[in-house]
């Protein structure tokens, strides 16, 4: 802290966390409109040819994706409260805010059921 005349003049503090954090919210954003755009296209072009949007076994493969999809984030969501509790009560850490096992939580399922929506594709599960 400087002393110039009667002002104070504190530095300002830069933390590299707040840097890297706003990038990479601006690469999730442009990640997300891109798959956006993409889908679009891809829709588009295929209305356009006349093949359906989605047919039996699409539907089939996506309701199967999502349902394992659906117990792997409760259970990653589990395990997230065991450690917080567990870690709190135990091992004295601190209690961990609510924003990033939600950004977790999200990426988790969103991740798992595109990961399991290709397996299931490529295996030909019905």
């Amino acid at each position: 802290m400087e002393r110039h005349g009667s002002r104070v003049i504190e530095p300002v503090e830069f933390k590299m966390a707040d840097f890297a954090w706003s990038i990479v919210s601006m690469g999730i954003l442009a990640l997300i409109v891109l798959i956006g755009v993409l889908l679009l296209w891809k829709t588009l072009k295929d209305r356009k040819s006349g093949l359906p949007v989605s047919d039996e076994r699409t539907q089939q493969l996506n309701g199967k994706a999502a349902y394992y999809a659906m117990f792997m984030c409760q259970y990653f969501i589990i395990a997230y409260l065991l450690v917080n509790i567990v870690g709190r009560e135990f091992f004295g850490m601190p209690e961990i805010e609510a924003g990033y096992p939600m950004i977790a939580a999200l990426l988790v399922s969103s991740v798992s059921f595109i990961v399991l929506r290709w397996y299931f594709d490529r295996k030909e599960v019905p």
